[in-house]
């Protein structure tokens, strides 16, 4: 459950941007949680072929391996030999493995301390001065990388191209006329394909949680459940291998949400649709919407966990959508 505040932290980080092709605007909000250990990533235009990407990061433990995904992970996907194929899907699965592999040994030990050490000089710019190192560090020369861990969800656009890349129990879905379409599986131990998975690597569910401790299946880091040298990255008991997803973007895709768990566990994908959409014709900006979203899922009390989670959302809007009829969003949120 994480500790919690006596009440909650309800300043956010807000933004927006637009190109030819589309605008997004985000939100992010530490909540009840002790401390913000979301991350997110979203950049217009990489490069010179009218592609962007668009991340929500969900740390546990800690939040070195969120905040590494986030300044990492779009690096590595212009980076690889796939991208400059033409191969997204490819370019994107190979991204989400290169974090665990760059997290190890003494260059990761070093990235992870230097993240460590500015989380901690921000922190004390912003007052607070007791924020502790959620790493722990042994021999750099032999580190095998983070015990914390991060989901990953991850859009990339080009024209009219979408391909989703998940890992974990954050979420991207597409708002189809209105409909919603989830675009990701959330990777939960109750998952038949999971489970097996992580019986065949010699781990076990209890109490709804890997090994009785992770409640969920897929996370970059983790690395206590990546320690079998003879299996491969997707064979672990919990693997950074995400799922991949390909999607046409036609006039009737009006955009599309990433979000973290904080908010998939107060509004389901369909409510998320309708909010969104009600409030499309009349908002300024689409980071006001994502902010209404926070303020909508946040629990006035800690007596339940779902509105307590730090929470993170980023909404994307097509411009050659054929528009959003404003008469059938559900005027009931």
């Amino acid at each position: 459950m994480g500790i919690y505040l006596s009440s909650p932290k309800t300043d956010k980080t807000s933004e927006d941007g637009e190109n030819a092709e589309l605008r997004f605007g985000l939100s992010a909000m530490q909540g009840w949680r002790e401390s913000m250990e979301d991350a997110h990533t979203a950049i217009l235009d990489v490069d010179n072929t009218s592609t962007s990407i668009f991340g929500i990061f969900d740390g546990h433990g800690g939040k070195l391996v969120s905040k590494f995904c986030a300044k990492n992970l779009h690096r590595q996907v212009l980076k690889s030999d796939a991208y400059a194929r033409g191969n997204l899907g490819a370019s994107l699965e190979h991204s989400f493995l290169r974090m665990d592999e760059m997290m190890k040994g003494e260059r990761g030990w070093r990235d992870l301390q230097l993240l460590d050490e500015k989380s901690k000089m921000s922190a004390l710019r912003d007052g607070q001065g007791n924020d502790e190192s959620d790493s722990t560090y042994g021999d750099h020369k032999d580190y095998l990388g983070p015990s914390s861990g991060s989901t990953a969800v991850v859009a990339l656009i080009r024209s009219n191209k979408l391909f989703v890349a998940n890992a974990g129990d954050s979420r991207c879905i597409m708002s189809r006329r209105g409909q919603a379409v989830n675009l990701s599986v959330d990777h939960k131990p109750e998952l038949e394909l999971e489970k097996e998975r992580i019986n065949k690597a010699g781990g076990f569910i209890h109490g709804g949680r890997v090994n009785g401790s992770l409640n969920l299946t897929r996370a970059i880091g983790d690395m206590e459940f990546k320690y079998q040298t003879n299996l491969a990255p997707d064979k672990q008991i919990v693997t950074c291998c995400p799922d991949i997803r390909e999607e046409d973007l036609g006039p009737d895709v009006e955009f599309i949400v990433l979000a973290c768990d904080g908010i998939w566990d107060v509004m389901s994908s369909q409510q998320v649709v309708d909010f969104v959409r009600k409030r499309l014709t009349t908002a300024n900006t689409l980071s006001s919407i994502c902010e209404d979203i926070l303020d909508n899922c946040l629990s006035p009390s800690t007596r339940q966990q779902e509105g307590c989670d730090n929470m993170s959302i980023i909404i994307v809007q097509f411009k050659q959508s054929s528009g959003v009829a404003s008469s059938s969003a559900d005027s009931s949120l």
